[in-house]
């Protein structure tokens, strides 16, 4: 049987990113044949990766990449079990690498994307993320992403620590002025960039909501419709980019639609991503299954 060093193993380790113990395990298997031991290793991490598919990921991270020239750019959220490996740095720097795969590589989809040689590295998506699954021991999933590329203006990206990121493309004005737009979207969180954005069945909801209001307080027929239009204007202005109040505004006043103006600029689109955003968490209950567990060892 072929002698297995803690060179051997290093080496292994530092090619696989896999545990020592396994690393060894799979030289003793392949009685020393690095090759071999790191083909199995690699079999391995993908059966390991499939049995951990299951399992819900509604914890990790936004995170974006910007071209150079500010043409082109994107936003990913990638996803993970638990808190503690969001913020593993190996699991950082795979949604970092997974950001600039989807600005240069334009994926149709999260399929595509699977299939395409990861930024800076030598084998796919697919391929990294499930090595990444068998390294951290817990599922990991690319969720949603969104590309923009511009030929006219230039892209913008702001990151809330790890959990919220937000794209921009707009034109006119300066970086700063576009980070100040993309830091207002986080804190703001507006549903569109103007009116025309806004869900019809949302603002019909609001007119509604508004007359049945107006009646209820005894308000004259001839004025519901009114006080429904002002009503609606108001929601808008709430949740439209163009319609809210800067968050930096000095006077406390000034519109978002304002300070473009000021600046000669305008805002073609948005896209903001906010971790875990409509995944059903699972809720443990422990004092519940504590008390279980009592009741069948007394049972």
């Amino acid at each position: 049987m072929a002698e297995i060093t803690a060179g051997m193993v290093k080496e292994l380790r530092e090619a696989t990113g896999l545990g020592m113990m396994e690393c060894k395990k799979a030289l003793v298997e392949a009685n020393g044949d690095f090759k071999v031991a790191e083909e199995q290793l690699r079999i391995k991490s993908g059966a390991k990766a499939s049995k951990a598919s299951s399992r819900v990921t509604a914890e990790g991270v936004v995170s974006t990449f910007i071209s150079p020239d500010a043409k082109t750019g994107a936003v990913v959220e990638v996803n993970c079990e638990t808190d503690f490996v969001a913020k593993n740095e190996d699991f950082i720097a795979f949604a970092k690498q997974v950001a600039e795969t989807v600005s240069q590589n334009n994926p149709a989809d999260i399929a595509a994307l699977s299939d395409m040689k990861i930024a800076n590295g030598n084998e796919s998506v697919e391929e990294t993320r499930k090595a990444l699954v068998m390294k951290l021991g817990e599922n990991i999933s690319v969720r949603r992403f969104e590309r923009y590329e511009t030929s006219t203006g230039r892209l913008s990206s702001y990151l809330h620590g790890s959990k919220i990121g937000v794209l921009l493309s707009f034109t006119g004005g300066d970086d700063a002025l576009g980070r100040d737009i993309c830091m207002h979207i986080a804190a703001s969180k507006p549903k569109s960039v103007d009116a025309s954005g806004v869900n019809q069945e949302e603002i019909a909801t609001e007119r509604r909501i508004a007359i049945e209001k107006a009646k209820e307080s005894g308000k004259p027929d001839a004025m519901l419709e009114k006080i429904a239009e002002g009503t609606v204007q108001k929601f808008l202005k709430e949740v439209t980019l163009l319609g809210q109040v800067f968050v930096k505004a000095e006077d406390g006043k000034q519109t978002i639609e304002q300070l473009l103006k000021s600046k000669g600029a305008t805002v073609s689109s948005f896209r903001m991503f906010v971790v875990g955003e409509g995944i059903e968490k699972k809720v443990e209950d422990y004092a519940a299954e504590v008390a279980a567990t009592i009741a069948a060892a007394q049972g």
